[in-house]
């Protein structure tokens, strides 16, 4: 079975398009300010609506407070909401119940520490992001271009879906898949020409990766 892909970061309609068009399983917006990728409400209900039936949509915040959220569900048809900052347990489950949407909760992996944080949310999330934690002074949660150390959760299993993400390329993407075992991923910056700008050739080709890594 081919792994699952979600394209994070889709700024543009042309970009939507060749990630609908090649395959990919969700399509992201971030609505972090501090990201190159940022889109605001109003852009990411335009892109959201000509995206077809089977293709989930992710709204990705960071740390947002709650009108911030009502704000992008009033202008964008939202199936999943991605929180990647650091919210905690509690927090997720505030916006799950609040919002009646599936939370997937991003946790950062640097060392065998961070597998906890990982178990906590695994705890009151739909699903889990594994991403590689950002460097100290880092300016963005994700998106870095950074991979983790794979071997680390290397035979692991959590008791809900979860997607790899970090560093990942059509060059890398088997052999992430070998080692971790992941049936999804998330890409951003590895199907970029410089950051916030999609390439629909690296985008056709992570996906063309992904069909051969299942």
């Amino acid at each position: 079975m081919a792994v699952r892909v979600k394209i994070c970061g889709l700024r543009r309609a042309g970009e939507v398009a060749a990630a609908v068009g090649a395959g990919a399983a969700w399509v992201g917006f971030v609505f972090h300010p501090r990201s190159p990728r940022a889109v605001t409400p109003a852009e990411a209900g335009a892109l959201a609506r000509g995206v077809p039936a089977g293709v989930e949509r992710v709204a990705l915040t960071v740390d947002a407070a709650d009108d911030d959220i009502d704000a992008i569900l009033a202008a964008v048809p939202v199936d999943l909401l991605q929180l990647h900052g650091a919210e905690s347990p509690a927090r997720v489950a505030a916006i799950r119940a609040r919002t009646g949407l599936p939370v997937m909760k991003a946790v950062g992996i640097a060392g065998p520490e961070d597998l906890a944080r990982a178990a906590d949310s695994a705890g009151v999330a739909d699903r889990l992001l594994l991403d590689a934690r950002p460097p100290p002074g880092a300016a963005l949660p994700g998106g870095n271009g950074l991979a983790f150390d794979w071997r680390l959760i290397a035979g692991r299993r959590w008791p809900l879906p979860w997607m790899l993400a970090g560093g990942l390329t059509a060059g890398n993407l088997a052999e992430a898949v070998a080692r971790t075992g992941a049936s999804a991923v998330d890409v951003s910056s590895g199907v970029e020409r410089t950051p916030g700008v999609k390439d629909e050739g690296r985008i056709a080709a992570f996906l063309a990766a992904a069909a051969r890594a299942g």
